[in-house]
Parts: C-alpha cells; structure tokens; sequence
C-alpha cells in the first residue's frame, strides 16, 4: 500500500469541520484525529500476516493511512462509510483499498458478500456516544457475529467524555459481547485525549458432558 498522507492536514480539518456541521451525530468530531492516535490505535495488531481487516467509519483517513502502512501482501482491508464525501475521499488516496459506502450495522452482510469471513480485527472511529442507542446495538451485534475467537475490536473515547452515561454504557455492551474486558491507553497528544479500547472476542465455552 502507498504511504499516503496521514490525513492531519488543514485541509483535512477544515473537510472534517464542514462534514461535521452536515452530520454532527454520525461525524462526531470537529477536528480529525492525530497520527499518535492513530499508532495507538493499530498497536499490538498484526496486520502482516494473511487475514481480514476492517475500519468503520474511517473518516478522512488518518487510521487508515496506518493500517494500509502496516498490510501484508496477503491480507484484505474494507473500510466502511456512510458519509459518501469520505469515501471517495478514501479512494483517491488509496486506490488498492476497498471502500464502501454503507452503513456499519450491515457489516455482517457486507463481509459475507466478500467472503472475509471470519473478521480478524476491526479498528472504529464511530462515534458511538453520540449515535442513536437502537443503531449502536445494532453494530454491536454485527461486530460480534462477523469476529473470529480472539480477534479484536479496537475503538476509542474522548477523555472529557470517558465518564458520561453513554460511554460508560458502551463499553459495558462492548464487555457483555466479547466476554473480555478491555485494555485501555491514554494518548494525550490528540485533540482532545482521548483513550484506545481494545476487546479480544472470547473463545466459546465448551459445553460439559451431560451425565448418563
């Protein structure tokens, strides 16, 4: 993949600003975020080895410019938008990378269409505080239907938001479905901090023998 610009530039303030006076629910944020965020992000994912990626809402692009630094020959990457203005801002930049314009809560239909099941990781910038509880649900569930055992989903939270009742209900949903608990990190070189959450999907349980 090229290594094309990590999407922090003015210009691409000023086309996250104006797509977020569009839709302030479904951009949620008024500046894009920082390439130190965006390492955060892709920390600990092995993107080398053949498997299957995914972005949400990848936006103006800066966590996809890391994961398409970081791809293996072998591996295949979508990235999801509903915002028409940022995929075809996507695939002009990154050409090799599949991007479509859809709507996250049909990822399960989406990946089954192109035969990427299982998902291996999956890295979001939905902001899902600020997105209708019945959608969140509904991508929630996605997400688990389409991951593999162990496979990761990667997401983050503003540090002034981490306590709302919102934030603190999404990642309790997020808990509930993986059936792990989240690794945390702080990056405060973004506006504003903000904190990575990491799940691992967990293994189903084995069934126990029923006894004669």
């Amino acid at each position: 993949m090229s290594n094309a610009s990590n999407g922090t530039g003015l210009r691409e303030h000023m086309f996250l600003f104006s797509r977020f006076l569009r839709s302030p629910r479904t951009v949620g944020a008024l500046t894009a975020s920082s390439r130190a965020l965006a390492e955060a992000m892709v920390q600990g994912l092995d993107l080398e080895r053949p498997g299957h990626i995914v972005e949400l809402g990848p936006g103006t692009g800066v966590f996809t410019a890391a994961i398409a630094q970081r791809l293996g020959a072998d591996t295949r990457f979508l990235a999801v938008d509903i915002d028409p203005a940022f995929v075809d801002q996507i695939r002009r930049r990154w050409p090799a990378i599949e991007c479509i314009c859809a709507s996250a809560e049909r990822l399960d239909e989406l990946v089954a269409a192109r035969e990427m099941l299982p998902i291996d990781h999956i890295v979001s910038g939905l902001p899902f505080v600020s997105l209708p509880p019945p959608m969140t649900k509904r991508i929630l569930a996605s997400v688990e239907s389409v991951l593999r055992p162990g496979g990761s989903f990667t997401t983050f939270q503003y540090l002034h938001g981490y306590g709302l009742p919102q934030a603190v209900s999404f990642r309790r949903a997020m808990t509930e479905r993986m059936g792990t608990q989240p690794t945390s990190r702080l990056v405060v070189r973004n506006v504003p901090p903000a904190v990575v959450l990491t799940w691992h999907k967990a293994a189903p349980q084995p069934v126990p023998p029923q006894a004669d």
